[in-house]
């Protein structure tokens, strides 16, 4: 049974209870996110949508973007998230791989990306919009078809289908089953202009990563998960449970406000956007039973500080990877009783899906979870993750990445084995090792940068050092910052911008 199936015969079995509840506090039922994927459904069927045809998807987490890609989906279409903020050259490669038939957007972007004045203001911002109303793949002479999100506004193209058009339309039941091996999402991760890089999800992939959410976090009626994340709301309502979508660009204090508003009983943030949130609000509501983190590394400091404010609550360190997730999943408690212990790297936990390991140490993943491949690549059968890791007692212990290597001599030296014991050390919030590589010897000098607790008190750190790392990995030098540089909506730290930092302080 597919993704898309199981989530329309769970909404039929519950069609009057809620199953989302939007930024703005507007509630949809089962029965009405039923009705409206069906709908789009047919009408991307009615206007041509064909069985494999890529779907540009510029539309931001809202209920009316749930629909429409799970519409797409049904229809037999691909998801394809390629994101016209990289800037032009990056998503101009990324649309000659994907070769998307249509786009869809919201009605706002199309007018920023074609009129004068609002591509000014938007460059201005050091925003570089492609024209999506004009987008055409490269080398093929067919323009594509276009759905807009939101109110009709100048620059959304001419013949493009309404959203609200499609979803207020007929819903016929669906008469076949979508092959659950077919792609039903393109995300785009990484590479670079000249290689743009994408993995490819099935309904079969994505389904068995929703299922093994499901194992270690009971979901059902009566729940209500706080998360912008499609990956943790799909298996809440295959559950029959409540999704609270945060609002866009929610403040840290309004997001802990709604977890009480909603009496939200599990949520999930990134690291530093928790410790944003517990700046606002030390005490998170005891009806909350799950707090999820993921997307970065959680560093001791803010594992700490969220079992201080959930005491009644399971604190989870969530690892993943795009082309396979979830991979592992530990508790605070017992990532941070392996850090106090004084082993080295970072617990992940048990592993929730095949593993194995090269010669050197390096992780590799394999399960019903994994990706099919990479756009335009044979096929995956199993993952080079690039993380150094072993098992000890069961348990993944993460090392490091192998590109993060510092080559000190004959000592290879991988920061992710030392960040986390310096992190919990008292006084200090978080912790993370660079090289800057000496032209003449080859040699790198080693630089530790450290943020310091608040109210914490970090001098004196390199007399501590000594106690927690091996002699080859003392740093050179110690710089303290505000705080450490990050990028990427799970804001992962940015070792290229923290090197530029720390040059030359």
């Amino acid at each position: 049974m597919t993704l898309v199936r199981r989530l329309l015969d769970q909404a039929a079995a519950t069609p009057s209870a809620v199953a989302l509840v939007a930024g703005d506090g507007t509630e949809l039922t089962y029965g009405d996110l039923r009705r409206r994927v069906l709908a789009v459904r047919h009408g991307l069927l009615a206007a041509g949508l064909a069985e494999g045809d890529g779907v540009l998807f510029s539309v931001r987490p809202s209920p009316e973007s749930l629909v429409l890609a799970l519409g797409v989906v049904a229809a037999g279409g691909v998801v394809v998230f390629a994101d016209p903020g990289a800037g032009p050259e990056m998503f101009t490669a990324r649309l000659k791989l994907a070769r998307p038939r249509w786009s869809a957007a919201e009605s706002l972007l199309y007018a920023g990306s074609r009129l004068g004045p609002v591509r000014a203001y938007a460059r201005r911002k050091g925003l570089l919009l492609p024209n999506l109303a004009d987008l055409q793949v490269p080398g093929d002479s067919v323009g594509m078809r276009h759905i807009y999100v939101g109110r009709w506004l100048p620059g959304v193209p001419r013949g493009a289908l309404a959203f609200g058009k499609l979803a207020a339309g007929p819903a016929p039941e669906p008469d076949v089953e979508n092959d659950p091996d077919a792609p039903a999402a393109v995300i785009f991760t990484s590479g670079t202009t000249a290689a743009p890089r994408a993995v490819v999800h099935t309904q079969a992939s994505l389904a068995a990563a929703l299922d093994l959410f499901r194992e270690r976090l009971p979901l059902g009626p009566g729940d209500v998960v706080h998360t912008d994340q499609l990956m943790l709301g799909l298996p809440t309502l295959i559950s029959g449970a409540r999704w609270s979508m945060p609002p866009l660009f929610c403040p840290p204090a309004d997001f802990a406000r709604q977890l009480a508003e909603r009496r939200a009983t599990h949520t999930f943030c990134v690291p530093v956007h928790l410790a944003e949130i517990l700046d606002a609000a030390e005490k998170l509501p005891d009806h909350l039973r799950y707090v999820l983190l993921g997307a970065a590394p959680a560093p001791a400091g803010i594992l700490r500080r969220a079992v201080q404010a959930a005491p009644a609550a399971d604190v989870l360190s969530v690892y993943a990877m795009t082309e396979i997730l979830p991979v592992a999943i530990a508790s605070a408690q017992d990532k941070l009783a392996h850090t106090e212990s004084g082993a080295e790297g970072d617990l992940l936990g048990e592993p929730l899906t095949g593993t194995a390991f090269t010669d050197d140490g390096e992780l590799l993943l394999s399960g019903p979870n994994l990706c099919h491949g990479y756009l335009g690549e044979p096929p995956l059968d199993r993952l080079p993750t690039g993380d150094l890791a072993r098992l000890e007692d069961g348990r993944l212990v993460l090392l490091g990445r192998k590109k993060d290597m510092l080559i000190r001599g004959k000592f290879n030296l991988y920061p992710g084995l030392y960040e986390p014991a310096i992190a919990a050390l008292p006084g200090v919030a978080e912790a993370a090792i660079v090289g800057l590589p000496d032209a003449e010897t080859g040699d790198e000098e080693v630089v530790l940068a450290v943020v310091a607790e608040p109210g914490g008190d970090v001098t004196g750190l390199d007399r501590r050092l000594p106690g927690v790392l091996d002699h080859d990995a003392l740093p050179d030098r110690i710089v303290e910052l505000p705080e450490l540089p990050r990028s990427g909506r799970g804001r992962k730290l940015d070792r290229e911008r923290l090197r530029a930092l720390v040059r030359g302080r």
